[in-house]
């Protein structure tokens, strides 16, 4: 049985700390008034995650990192630990996003040892993993996807299925504007969870939330998490705004 879904905020490279506090304030305010049926998570910079937490207080919105390094400790300088996190109040952490992998050198083995030290130290992982335009158009996105999943679980101990999160993301739809289908999401949401019954105990895959995460606005939300497969939305550029990001919540839950 699916829990209720995740709508959870990856601002990326956006949000001072008191723009962050302003925005936490605004959003729980308006979650209030009419508390939806689901999982709220933001994810901001690391200078914003204390902010974040302290405005978030007493109201069910957590926060996430947006990375971490597979290590606890070490000479790793620019890097940020998963007891560090922890340690600030973030309860999940984004692992494998779209963009580490382009512009950071993020691969299938430093994703599968970053998903171990979020599992280490009691931080849900939110995996992510999708295909190109390039492996859409050839006909491999299966291939690839399964491929990701498989080495970014490889040897982990699964924790229970409520703390392990998937997110599908389609590269050619981050920030470009274009969606996939719900019909396009749902086939591939469907088969990353037929995967994880190979993958896991039994039972494990169908509690599982697996996010859509490419350019879920309020416009769409409804048609995409109508999906049987899909538990949320990896929200980017619609998580900016607070009225923005309340309206695709109500609309998705």
């Amino acid at each position: 049985m699916i829990r209720k879904p995740i709508f959870a905020g990856n601002w990326k490279m956006h949000k001072t700390a008191s723009q962050t506090t302003g925005f936490v304030r605004e959003l729980r305010e308006g979650l209030a008034i009419e508390t939806p049926v689901c999982e709220v998570i933001v994810a901001p910079p690391f200078t914003s995650i204390t902010s974040a937490v302290e405005a978030a207080a007493g109201a069910f919105i957590q926060v996430s990192g947006q990375n971490l390094h597979w290590e606890d400790h070490g000479a790793f300088t620019g890097e940020i630990s998963a007891e560090m996190l922890k340690d600030a109040g973030c309860t999940h952490v984004i692992i494998g996003h779209s963009e580490r992998r382009q512009y950071f050198g993020e691969t299938d083995e430093t994703v599968n040892r970053k998903i171990k030290a979020a599992i280490r130290n009691d931080l849900i992982p939110i995996f992510c993993l999708g295909e190109t335009l390039e492996e859409r158009e050839n006909g491999t996105t299966f291939d690839v996807v399964k491929l990701q999943l498989s080495a970014g679980l490889r040897d982990v101990k699964l924790p229970d299925p409520e703390r392990l999160v998937i997110a599908y993301e389609p590269v050619w739809a981050i920030g470009t504007g274009r969606t996939a289908t719900p019909e396009q999401a749902q086939e591939v949401h469907a088969f990353l969870r037929s995967e994880l019954t190979v993958l896991s105990p039994k039972g494990f895959s169908d509690r599982v939330r697996i996010l859509y995460g490419g350019s879920v606005k309020p416009d769409n939300a409804r048609s995409l998490m109508a999906c049987k497969d899909i538990g949320g939305g990896l929200v980017g550029g619609a998580s900016l705004r607070a009225d923005e990001f309340l309206g695709l919540i109500r609309e998705g839950s």
